[in-house]
């Protein structure tokens, strides 16, 4: 048998493995590097983080990634070439982590890389016959695996594509596994660059689900970065803060079929990018508006697609608790929108064991644990949620 092929048998096996979780989102701020013990799984799965950080990206990585995100139309030698350099980034990354923590690699069972997204493209958006849903990652896995020495899995969005999903969200496998309650109805809410949520109802009955809701915080991040230079997010919505909501351009906004779509359906800055913005500024006849009105109006935009997804999803379902994570839980204005219209306070995965910023990369490692070691939970008719193991593995010899 390979040696390769021995070690992830016997890691498999293992009453515990450690697995590095690894996350890079839509807003190019960093990358989430979550060290986590898993044991068991499915249903049964217990995870442990021992070690989180975020590793912020350098500024010239940021406008790379940038000038490659979201674009139908974009430099296929950068693409390649980026491929190569984020895979060997992030092992730089993860070995500084180590050498932080005094943490050797042989410690280390399994990286999970969720990798860099540059191209989302379910079928209702690209509309093109005879098309699938499609999604691009690159960071190529065996870049990582070589340089860390680490067996690697990676890729994971593929296999739900090929199971008939669209690739997104992957989090309600991870919310399902993790946090369901025997006693509750949970929305364990994401705000990241779009925003998504998981819908949990008590006592693992069925009809959990997962889906995309709209923007979080990508068109609020990608007016700061066109209109003021060297920012990249509006800190503490002081911006928006200062400034009023157009009711008109709020109302163009919200003017999308993708708010009329059922669940589960996904999204992504490829719709919602600053032209969708400018047809809508446009539309409300409202050119003259200041900055900080555009930033006051995109915040409760992104509330509204949230509020709307969310009390659809709990209609007529009883009481329930909404447990967020994701960077837009910094974005004090947006926050209030959510927690005034549904009266009351908004929780947070910490309140259930699970650090809220690392929360996306723990789910990833959560993805390789089930892989590896797990597969065997039955995750039903679900729509969205075919039942697959995903990633690809990547041997590090």
């Amino acid at each position: 048998m390979n040696t390769n092929i021995q070690n992830l048998y016997h890691i498999a096996g293992k009453p515990s493995r450690k697995i590095i979780g690894l996350m890079s989102g839509t807003s190019f701020d960093g990358l989430d590097i979550a060290l986590c013990e898993f044991k068991g799984s499915g249903l049964e799965t217990i995870v442990r983080v021992e070690n989180f950080t975020t590793r912020e990206y350098k500024p010239e990585f940021k406008e790379n990634l940038k000038s490659i995100f979201a674009k139908k139309f974009a430099d296929l030698e950068r693409i390649t070439l980026l491929n190569a350099v984020i895979g060997t980034y992030y092992a730089e990354l993860i070995i500084e982590c180590l050498n932080d923590w005094e943490i050797s690699a042989d410690e280390v069972d399994l990286i999970a890389s969720h990798g860099q997204t540059i191209y989302h493209a379910p079928s209702s958006q690209h509309q093109i016959s005879g098309y699938p849903n499609a999604t691009l990652q690159i960071g190529d896995a065996d870049h990582l695996a070589m340089k860390t020495g680490i067996i690697t899995l990676s890729d994971f969005r593929q296999k739900h594509i090929a199971a008939g999903g669209e690739g997104a969200p992957l989090a309600v496998y991870g919310d399902y596994l993790i946090f369901s309650s025997a006693t509750e109805n949970r929305i364990m809410l994401n705000i990241g660059g779009i925003a998504n949520f998981t819908f949990l109802p008590s006592s693992h009955s069925t009809g959990f689900f997962s889906s995309d809701v709209g923007p979080g915080n990508t068109l609020m991040d990608q007016f700061i970065q066109l209109n003021y230079p060297g920012k990249y997010f509006d800190k503490n919505a002081e911006i928006a803060s200062s400034g009023k909501v157009n009711e008109k351009l709020l109302e163009k906004l919200l003017d999308h079929p993708f708010y009329k779509s059922d669940f589960p359906k996904t999204t992504g800055p490829e719709l919602f990018s600053m032209e969708y913005l400018n047809k809508a500024i446009e539309h409300s006849g409202r050119k003259d508006l200041l900055n900080e009105d555009v930033l006051a109006t995109l915040a409760l935009f992104s509330a509204k697609g949230i509020i709307m997804a969310i009390a659809k999803s709990v209609e007529g379902r009883g009481d329930f608790e909404i447990y967020l994570s994701g960077g837009g839980m910094y974005n004090p204005l947006l926050v209030k929108y959510v927690e005034e219209y549904f009266g009351r306070k908004l929780k947070f995965t910490s309140d259930l064991g699970i650090d809220p910023d690392a929360k996306e990369a723990v789910l990833f490692a959560l993805l390789a644990n089930e892989a590896v070691a797990g597969g065997t939970t039955p995750f039903g008719n679900t729509p969205g949620v075919p039942t697959v193991s995903m990633g690809k593995v990547s041997f590090p010899k």
